[in-house]
């Protein structure tokens, strides 16, 4: 069973200690109830990943654990079967001993369209909502963040986060809660919060943002990607049943409209890094993601247009300051 008893004691001592009053019976409560069917598998998966030492470990221009020489090449071919138990891999890419894990989407190049623009991580306490496997976590710990929590409720997201971590080395301040935001108490506590690739699929955005805000102690940043469309401040796309193929997604609002939501949010220095139209290079089946990906979400006709008809995937980068709240909207 994945254990937390590392994650308890590193936050024993830190600003997040106040977590401890509720953190054990919320995971606890996960683990006596979470009854995914294949995580029993993926347990005994991630039990036979013992690995030396890696000879090198880069979290700053990439996520490379292991130059791979250090392992025979049945070893490797092992290694590369056992990873490959827990496809699809959707964020990344990762190099590990060798193997290279070339995931659905270049998650490398959303970090090179952010990194820039945000303040610098250095010893920072960091929270990444919907973080996936984990691989921005690892690149927020490569740019110095002192402690990084991410949450995301997926059991194979955990693992995968988990079979990295394990093959990396269990030391790394980085850790991956299996939760959704709505489960967490208001921590105030976090230097910078991301949420990248969350917002549209939340039923009330302006909840989403507000329980990001709860997470961030006073003078924190917000780091939010999310899906938008053109048009001014009252311009909000609902997909009437699905966006992409996908029946989880709510609101898609323009840019304007997205900074109006945050400053009426109490967020402060609000704006807009990035606008970057996803490319099909940039998200794409590979060998190690073989479902359906972008090219089978948009208009074959017009990939400017999903297969409903709606604008293709436009994403934008945006990010802010929490401020002292107006006590009169609270």
């Amino acid at each position: 069973m994945i254990s937390f008893g590392s994650f308890y004691q590193q936050i024993a001592d830190s600003n997040l200690q106040h977590w401890l009053e509720s953190l054990p019976s919320i995971l606890g409560k996960w683990q006596r109830e979470h009854k995914h069917g294949n995580l029993p598998k993926w347990e005994k998966v991630l039990n036979k990943l013992h690995y030396p030492t890696p000879d090198k470990v880069d979290f700053t221009t990439s996520v490379t654990i292991g130059s791979g020489a250090q392992l025979s090449a049945g070893q490797t071919e092992k290694l590369s079967n056992l990873l490959g138990i827990f496809q699809p891999w959707r964020k990344g890419p990762f190099s590990i001993h060798g193997i290279d894990i070339d995931t659905e989407w270049r998650s490398d190049w959303k970090w090179d369209r952010v990194k820039n623009h945000i303040s610098p991580l250095k010893n920072r306490t960091v929270l990444d909502v919907g973080c996936g496997s984990g691989y921005h976590m690892w690149r927020m710990y490569g740019e110095g963040a002192k402690f990084v929590v991410g949450i995301d409720p997926s059991p194979l997201f955990l693992c995968q986060f988990e079979a990295v971590k394990r093959i990396a080395g269990n030391h790394h301040p980085v850790h991956l809660l299996p939760l959704g935001i709505e489960e967490l108490p208001p921590l105030d506590a976090f230097d910078t919060v991301f949420s990248m690739g969350v917002l549209y699929h939340r039923r009330s955005p302006i909840d989403h943002i507000m329980q990001l805000r709860d997470q961030l102690r006073m003078g924190g940043e917000l780091v939010l990607e999310t899906l938008v469309i053109d048009g001014d401040e009252n311009a909000v796309l609902v997909p009437t049943e699905r966006y992409g193929k996908m029946n989880n997604v709510w609101f898609l609002p323009s840019v304007a409209a997205l900074i109006l939501w945050l400053e009426k949010c109490e967020f402060t220095n609000v704006r807009c890094v990035d606008v970057d139209v996803t490319s099909l290079a940039e998200q794409r089946s590979t060998k190690w993601m073989k479902n359906e990906s972008l090219v089978d979400y948009l208009d074959p006709n017009n990939i400017s247009l999903t297969v409903e008809g709606y604008p293709a995937p436009k994403r934008a980068i945006i990010v802010a300051t929490k401020n002292q709240p107006n006590l009169d909207l609270v």
